[in-house]
């Protein structure tokens, strides 16, 4: 068990690292059930929780630790899963329950080989449409995919914090090469991490409705046991959560719905640039993809290739404007992926005049290399 008062130093594997993370962001409930290679978050916090007067629960299947999360956040609780493969698609009905009816949770994906049960133990990056429209109908839904343990320790804070924010589930996205890696991370000490909490109701009035928002698009939350009246379906529902299938209150519902991460854009969007100002051809990269990419472009200015790299961090919503302006004047896009080509179909939305983009695809099991990388950012550099 972590102590969490003091500063420090620790050399950390990425699934460790999140749960940590999540204790330090308050997370005190967690229900999932084991699957590689996600299983070290649950074992860690299964040691960690009691030393905070939080709940551990191993589940059945992922159906249900889904279902327990869920029960949980409406009960108060700050909460998180962890899932991988199958056990994410597992997870989709519920996740758009919690979309819909704006249950604060976080779930964390660790991308393994697939379909189906796959490759287990190997990392892979073929989750990244299902964890944006993995489950049915419009929705919103926040998608983080750090590159780093140190960042997975950060955006796992972050994550808990748009959660409770904006009532919304948050994804938690990296691939199994990051979940295993051991590096060195600072754990904060509890006073320095800037925390959010949800927005309780406050006055009980009888003509309180539980989904009705101000400007901000955020309803307030009804705490259990505070005396509202409220209730909570997964059907469309009216700003008294009763459900309508009046159109006018259905399109002022979903409007609601999904724009409020758009007006909340500043807080959801993240994302990281190398070497754009004077680039003519850009990569981009996400995981442990992007850590290749990386090296591959520092070797590539050395031989006076001007290339750079544009990485979200926030991958859903993609921060769309800030990539629009920077691919602006570039004539060619490289888009390195561990899967047979996910990312680049939402990087061809934004395709300008005269733009050429590429993908270069390893779904083997195998990590890209820099080399892999280096090579076709020469091969794009000398047709120019």
């Amino acid at each position: 068990m972590s102590d969490l008062s003091e500063p420090r130093l620790l050399n950390l594997e990425g699934n460790h690292a999140c749960a940590l993370g999540a204790i330090a962001a308050g997370c005190r409930f967690y229900a999932g059930y084991p699957i590689t290679p996600s299983s070290e978050i649950a074992e860690r916090m299964s040691k960690e929780l009691p030393g905070v007067d939080g709940i551990f629960i191993q589940m059945e299947d992922e159906i249900a630790s889904m279902g327990a999360i869920l029960g949980a956040s409406m009960g108060g609780m700050k909460v998180m899963t962890a899932t991988s493969g199958p056990g994410f698609s597992l997870k989709q009905e519920n996740l758009g329950y919690a979309a819909g009816a704006e249950i604060p949770c976080v779930v964390v994906n660790v991308m393994r080989g697939g379909p189906s049960t796959g490759l287990p133990t190997r990392p892979a990056q073929g989750d990244i449409m299902q964890a944006r429209w993995g489950t049915h109908g419009d929705h919103p839904i926040i998608v983080i995919t750090p590159a780093s343990v140190p960042e997975i320790y950060e955006q796992t804070i972050r994550a808990f914090n748009l959660a409770e924010t904006l009532r919304v589930p948050v994804i938690i996205l990296y691939d199994e090469a990051i979940g295993h890696l051991r590096e060195t991370v600072e754990i904060k000490d509890s006073n320095s991490i800037e925390i959010n909490n949800r927005i309780w109701a406050s006055e009980v009035t009888d003509s309180f409705q539980p989904y009705a928002a101000g400007e901000d698009k955020i309803p307030e939350m009804v705490r259990p046991g505070d005396g509202f009246r409220t209730h909570t379906t997964g059907l469309t529902h009216a700003p008294d959560g009763f459900p309508t299938q009046d159109p006018e209150l259905v399109s002022q519902y979903m409007d609601r719905l999904l724009g409020k991460l758009g007006h909340h854009g500043d807080l959801v969007e993240g994302y990281e640039t190398i070497e754009v100002e004077d680039a003519e051809l850009l990569v981009v990269s996400y995981g442990i993809t992007s850590r290749a990419a990386r090296r591959a472009i520092k070797l590539a200015r050395a031989e006076g290739i001007k290339v750079g790299m544009f990485r979200p961090i926030t991958l859903w919503p993609f921060p769309a404007e800030a990539f629009k302006e920077i691919i602006a004047p570039i004539k060619n896009v490289l888009v390195p992926e561990m899967n047979a080509g996910q990312l680049i179909e939402e990087i061809e939305r934004y395709r300008p005049e005269g733009c050429d983009i590429e993908g270069l695809n390893r779904i083997d099991g195998e990590t890209i290399t820099p080399e892999q990388i280096l090579d076709r950012i020469r091969e794009l550099a000398a047709n120019e």
